[in-house]
């Protein structure tokens, strides 16, 4: 094998990028769901996103890089990758990483990667906030990540089954997921959905309004991830290079037209353009273009960015119709916003204005380049929802029987920090003495 060879621009690129990425988790991700919650749990949710960092963390560098690119030795290997191949990264040199053509050492790459594990686990937790035991969630983080994060990383882009090898690729064409539409954002989003299905709904939601208790902090965390996601979307390119600039592009453009997108769609809806909104907006378009930010050209862009804002804003309503409770629309901005971008690639993916596409890939439907991709698309994106699901509600369900998942009403309408954490963010609740359960 060839000796590796160092490139330094690369490699500073990737590992600012590595710091930026975990900037989405914490702080940006704590604030965008902390400031949505209401005041008497938001030490909680913040506790959720950096528990999930840890847990996450250290089991990423003791097993997770090995089952996600470990290599095909375990007997599974379209699904998983050899959990002891790399355990507590030992025996890893840099010839065995994806970065290595890129000259980028393989600790970089396993330090990138890490942050995508930790962030995808703490999306969750909008999806659940207000109601679950604080215990079973830390237990959620480690056996969720093993059982479904690190497989479904491994089977798009560790060689596996949604990979161009595995069985659609050979059919069809090699599935896109530049930098983790069905990796993470289904991925977390049809996780969200099935923990909400078994958690129930918030005590007298949907009858009593649950408003965010502070915008400015959801402003400040859509604001952070934004610039975080350029690091997301140009650091999966693994080199400083033309691709890196079109993904970074394309994040830029499709985030500002979703924004608009969504606020318009607010106006007509409800007559206000408002500021969680705009937030949310932002965070839809950053959802729908990571699998796309290198595949499609700046109009591509621009469409997949307003379709995301104004599907995204009526998706989030479903909830009030469907009856689930997802607290802080998980399901409407990350499974919905990620099958729109996964699925959109179908149409627009093309190497017009230095679009990237992998070896095996076809154009889009909308570049002359038929239907081969939309249908690799959109059973990528359907195998990446049914996946997630089921294995995600097995897994609640068996932790739902060990002692319960929610929390009792007395402390959930009581408040969570205090009865649980012993804390409260904001003095003035002190004050406040619940003395029955409505």
């Amino acid at each position: 094998m060839d000796e590796f060879a160092l490139d330094s621009g690369n490699t500073a690129w990737m590992l600012t990028s590595a710091v930026i990425v975990l900037m989405m988790t914490v702080p940006a991700l704590a604030f965008f769901y902390g400031g949505m919650v209401r005041g008497k749990s938001v030490l909680n949710m913040l506790m959720m996103n950096f528990v999930a960092a840890g847990t996450v963390g250290f089991i990423w560098i003791l097993y997770g890089y090995g089952m996600a690119f470990g290599t095909s030795t375990t007997g599974f290997g379209q699904f998983v990758g050899n959990p002891f191949q790399f355990f507590g990264l030992q025996n890893l040199t840099d010839a065995d990483t994806f970065g290595a053509p890129y000259g980028v050492p393989a600790f970089v790459f396993v330090a990138f990667q890490a942050t995508f594990a930790v962030i995808t686990v703490a999306l969750i937790t909008g999806a659940i906030a207000d109601r679950i035991k604080f215990g079973h969630w830390v237990a959620f983080t480690i056996i969720w990540a093993t059982a479904v994060y690190f497989p479904l990383a491994h089977m798009v882009w560790g060689g596996g089954f949604l990979g161009a090898s595995g069985p659609i690729g050979t059919a069809l064409s090699t599935p896109i997921d530049f930098a983790g539409g069905t990796v993470v954002h289904i991925d977390a989003g049809a996780a969200g959905l099935a923990l909400a299905l078994l958690l129930g709904k918030r005590k007298n939601w949907p009858k009593e309004p649950m408003r965010p208790h502070n915008l400015p902090f959801v402003m400040l965390g859509a604001a952070l991830l934004w610039v975080g996601w350029f690091g997301f979307n140009a650091g999966s390119e693994l080199a400083a290079d033309g691709t890196a600039g079109r993904a970074w592009i394309n994040t830029f453009v499709a985030t500002c037209v979703a924004m608009l997108g969504w606020l318009v769609t607010e106006k007509f809806r409800d007559g206000h353009a408002t500021s969680l909104g705009a937030a949310s907006g932002i965070v839809a378009g950053l959802v729908a273009i990571t699998p796309a930010a290198a595949a499609v050209d700046s109009w591509g862009a621009i469409a997949i960015g307003l379709i995301a804002g104004v599907v995204c804003a009526l998706a989030v309503g479903l909830k009030y119709k469907l009856g689930y409770d997802d607290a802080l629309d998980v399901v409407g901005v990350h499974l919905v916003g990620g099958i729109t971008g996964t699925v959109l690639i179908g149409l627009f993916a093309t190497t017009n204005q230095g679009g990237f596409l992998p070896t095996g890939a076809k154009e889009g439907l909308f570049y002359g380049g038929g239907v081969t991709q939309l249908l690799t698309q959109i059973s990528v994106a359907l195998i990446a929802v049914v996946f997630s699901f089921v294995l995600t509600y097995i897994i609640g369900s068996i932790l739902k029987a060990i002692g319960g998942l929610r929390l009792s009403e007395e402390i959930e309408v009581g408040g969570i920090d205090l009865a649980v954490h012993g804390e409260q963010a904001y003095e003035s609740l002190g004050a406040r003495v619940v003395t029955e359960v409505k």
